[in-house]
C-alpha cells in the first residue's frame, strides 16, 4: 500500500511516501522549514517524492494528513491539497493530530531507554507567544487534550502531570518559562509517526475520513459585523 503523507501544521512543510504492510517504512520524503511558503513548497515536494520512488499519483492508495493544531493559512494548505488529491484519485484520506506525531515519536523512545523519565510534553509554536501542547506517556499514549496557551501558564499544568522532558519547536522556543529539559528532536511532526498512527485504518480500508482541521482558537481575520455608513 503506497500512501502519501503530508503535514503543514508548523513551519516545516512535509511530504513523504510510505509503504504500509505489516510494518511501515518511508520510501521518500521531503521537508523544508519556511513558515511563509507552504503553498509554494508542498506540491513540488509531492512531485519530488513520487519521482524519487518512480511512482505516479495513480499508484497511491490513501493520503494521510496532519490535522494540526496549527496556524490557519499553513494548515489549510496541507489539508486542501490532501483532500483535493484524494478526491481526484478516488482514494481515502485519514487524519492524524500533528501533536500526536511528536508525542508518538518521543513516547516510543521513552518506552525504550528512558522509560523512567516520565511523561513528555509535545509543543509547537502557536505564535502570539503561545504554544500548542499535549502530554504523552511512554509508548505515545496521549494524556491530555491538545490545548493552546502561554508557556508560563502551561508550566503550572506540567508540574501536576509529572512531565520531566519536552519536545517540539514550541518547547525549544520557550524552554525557560516551561521549566523542563527539552530534547532537540523531534522538533517537527515527522512523516513516519504520522503514517504509523494511520496504519491500522489504511490496512483495514476504513472509509475515508473528513480532514477536519484542529485550530483551537479563532482566526485573526474576522468578517465585519455590519456595513459602515458611507454618509455621516
Amino acid at each position: 500500500m503506497l500512501v502519501l503523507v503530508l503535514d503543514s501544521s508548523t513551519p516545516a512543510v512535509t511530504a513523504a511516501l510510505a509503504e504500509i504492510t505489516d510494518d511501515v517504512r518511508l520510501l521518500a520524503s521531503r521537508r523544508t522549514v519556511d513558515a511563509r511558503a507552504h503553498g509554494e513548497l508542498l506540491s513540488p515536494q509531492i512531485a519530488a517524492c513520487l519521482a524519487e520512488f518512480g511512482a505516479t499519483a495513480a499508484d497511491l492508495t490513501a493520503v494521510v494528513a496532519g490535522l494540526g493544531p496549527g496556524p490557519f493559512t499553513g494548515l489549510r494548505v496541507g489539508l486542501v491539497t490532501a483532500a483535493s488529491m484524494a478526491h481526484a484519485l478516488d482514494i481515502p484520506t485519514y487524519g492524524v493530530n500533528s501533536l500526536d506525531a511528536l508525542g508518538h515519536a518521543a513516547g516510543t523512545d521513552l518506552a525504550g531507554t528512558d522509560a523512567a523519565t516520565g511523561p513528555v510534553l509535545a509543543a509547537t509554536d502557536a505564535r502570539r507567544r503561545e504554544i500548542y501542547w499535549a502530554v504523552y506517556a511512554a509508548g505515545g499514549r496521549r494524556l491530555t487534550d491538545p490545548a493552546v496557551g502561554a508557556p508560563a501558564a502551561v508550566a503550572g499544568a506540567l508540574a501536576g502531570l509529572g512531565v520531566t522532558t519536552a519536545v517540539g519547536d514550541g518547547a525549544l522556543r520557550y524552554a525557560e518559562p516551561l521549566g523542563v529539559p527539552v530534547r532537540p528532536e523531534p522538533r517537527y511532526p515527522d512523516a513516519l509517526p504520522l503514517a504509523r498512527l494511520a496504519a491500522d485504518r489504511v490496512r483495514t480500508a476504513v472509509p475515508t475520513e473528513p480532514l477536519t482541521p484542529c485550530y483551537l482558537r479563532r482566526p485573526d481575520a474576522v468578517a465585519a459585523a455590519g456595513r459602515k455608513p458611507v454618509l455621516q
